[in-house]
């Protein structure tokens, strides 16, 4: 596999699938403070990421019959849209434990 492809292929579906490339000019001096800042982002968007597929796997493992019987997962592109569909699913069709899962996974979208 040539080094172009396999860059392509990591940003479409590998570690930087969601991420993107941003040029800024800042002062030499304040360099470490913007790489320190976009690690930061960086990590706060695979843990919100991680925790919303924690959501998604203890909502299929504990509701998949009852609120998937007409929504197809796999037409979803991206992680925050399959986590809002699962969410309302929960919310609609779900029992009181589902209400509190699918409440979470909404928060964590929004925030």
């Amino acid at each position: 596999m040539a080094v172009q492809d396999r860059i392509k292929r990591y940003r479409e579906s590998g570690g930087a699938s969601d991420l993107v490339r941003v040029e800024v000019l800042v002062p030499a001096v304040r360099r470490g403070d913007i790489l320190s800042q976009a690690a930061t982002m960086r990590n706060e968007h695979r843990h919100k990421k991680e925790r919303l597929q924690r959501f998604i796997d203890e909502a299929l493992d504990l509701y998949r019959p009852r609120i998937l019987d007409n929504i197809d997962l796999d037409r979803l592109p991206d992680l925050a849209q399959k986590s809002h569909v699962i969410a309302k699913a929960l919310i609609e069709r779900g029992d009181a434990r589902a209400f509190a899962i699918g409440r979470r996974m909404l928060a964590e979208l929004e925030g």
